[in-house]
């Protein structure tokens, strides 16, 4: 009630007892019937003690929060680097590693043994096709997931990695260029790798002949792309500048991380994909940019998926590509 004898609208009905009515008053005191319980003040609130001898709880807000110390903060990236890694390529290169393990304890020399990198998952085409749309859709969650959390200070990811398309015709040149450099010199040190015995024979594809097939190569070039050069290269060198790891390490970080989970292929696809990381990596500490490194990857695999799935079967026996 207030002096003038209108209803207070700050009053609240009473509750309990006759006389109990818990009012709050437009100073923020806060009274059960004629006991002060506590103040609420910048956003503390104290408690009160009733004439009952009731100690009131009440809930404490700090008036700030005191800012995380810096090991807080290096233990949290340290972490949320080990989860996305162990979500994507941190855990392709584990299994990469066993699998290297296993072929080499499994009794035939690396060179009489074959992988293939897009296996067919149904002998059904329609239901391959599901398999395999789901396949690419799934493996780009991890890319999502390490844009957002790039992004957490409310700066845009994409534009801090580069991976915008501002500059659509000069990542377009420079990925064909990286594309070439890496590219052609790979698949020499394929080829030599087969002729030593260290690296495995590779089948681009084993997918049914299905009208789907060639676009589906395309979209998993695309996923492959994406997948790797974001996490491996901008994800990571990001989080490891933010942990203030020297430059050297970091390059060397991005590198093996790619050679890593290439070795289920053999000690070949391992160095060269190393050397590979390492260019990579260079690049993007100096320009900042991983458009082109996207382009230039997506245009290694399409190479390869859509050139392999292109030859005809006698050629590729005639070649030892099957």
């Amino acid at each position: 009630m207030t002096a003038d004898g209108a209803p207070d609208e700050h009053t609240l009905p009473a509750s309990g007892p006759a006389g109990a009515g818990l009012t709050t008053e437009a100073d923020g005191t806060t009274t059960h019937g004629t006991t002060t319980h506590g103040t609420t003040t910048a956003g503390t609130t104290t408690a009160g003690t009733t004439t009952d001898g009731t100690t009131t709880a009440a809930l404490t807000r700090p008036d700030s929060v005191p800012p995380p110390s810096e090991r807080a903060v290096r233990r949290r990236l340290t972490t949320e680097i080990w989860i996305v890694l162990g979500l994507s390529l941190g855990r392709s290169g584990i299994y990469a590693m066993v699998a290297i393990l296993d072929r080499l304890t499994a009794g035939p020399p690396l060179g009489d043994q074959t992988t293939t990198l897009n296996p067919s998952r149904s002998a059904r085409p329609w239901l391959d096709l599901i398999y395999q749309v789901l396949q690419i859709g799934f493996a780009l969650i991890p890319v999502a997931l390490a844009l957002y959390l790039l992004s957490a200070n409310g700066r845009s990811a994409v534009r801090r990695i580069g991976l915008d398309v501002t500059r659509p015709w000069r990542d377009l040149g420079v990925g064909a260029a990286l594309a070439a450099a890496i590219g052609i010199p790979g698949l020499g040190l394929y080829a030599l790798g087969r002729a030593l015995g260290i690296t495995v024979q590779v089948q681009a594809e084993a997918l049914n002949s299905a009208w789907w097939t060639i676009p589906i190569l395309l979209f998993a070039a695309i996923q492959n792309a994406l997948l790797e050069e974001v996490i491996a290269v901008g994800y990571l060198m990001e989080r490891l500048r933010d942990l203030r790891w020297r430059t050297p390490l970091i390059v060397l970080a991005s590198a093996l991380l790619r050679g890593s989970y290439h070795l289920y292929q053999g000690w070949g696809p391992f160095f060269g994909n190393f050397v590979m990381g390492l260019v990579f990596a260079e690049y993007y500490r100096r320009r900042r940019r991983v458009m082109p490194l996207v382009v230039a990857h997506t245009i290694m695999d399409m190479v390869v998926f859509v050139g392999y799935a292109s030859i005809p079967d006698e050629w590729r026996d005639a070649l030892h590509l099957s």
